[in-house]
């Protein structure tokens, strides 16, 4: 009985361990983790007649830098939701929101977001949020969400 109450013991100190593990580093459970379709919540989801997409002219190209020389560049492509009919604001204010669109990608860039698996959701998560946020204070309430089209990274 006494060579059973060791590794008996061992295992349930294990169990409880790797469940407390578990339990506090779970992560946010996605929107469709078992393959079933997730029905999207009709308030949520704007009126696709009142939005148009705007594809942004010019390609952003963002430089990532380690030790002070440049070890890659990632070249990306945005497109906005916004408001139908406001894309002439749009392509009247695109200067100034391209300025504020690289600034976002260049603090991403130093932050260290455009390193290891820069396509991870959670790395793109923050990113379209920032740049959103920056859409917003360029455009006001007339943009809807960040797009990202396309996204390469050339590693030297």
């Amino acid at each position: 009985m006494k060579k059973l109450f060791l590794p008996l013991f061992l295992i349930l100190i294990g169990l409880g361990i790797g469940g407390g593990a578990g339990y506090f580093l779970r992560t946010a459970p996605e929107a469709d983790q078992a393959g079933e379709v997730v029905e999207p919540d009709s308030a949520a989801a704007p009126d696709p007649s009142l939005v148009e997409f705007v594809r942004l002219n010019n390609q952003f190209i963002v430089p990532v830098m380690e030790g002070g020389r440049i070890v890659s560049l990632v070249a990306a492509s945005l497109s906005l939701e916004i408001t139908a009919g406001k894309s002439d604001t749009v392509f009247a204010r695109e200067p100034k929101l391209q300025d504020a669109f690289l600034q976002v990608m260049f603090d991403h860039a130093n932050s260290g977001g455009f390193r290891g698996s820069f396509t991870d959701s959670s790395n793109l998560v923050t990113l379209r949020k920032a740049l959103l946020e920056q859409a917003k204070t360029v455009l006001g309430e007339i943009v809807s969400d960040v797009l990202i089209t396309e996204i390469a990274r050339q590693d030297s």
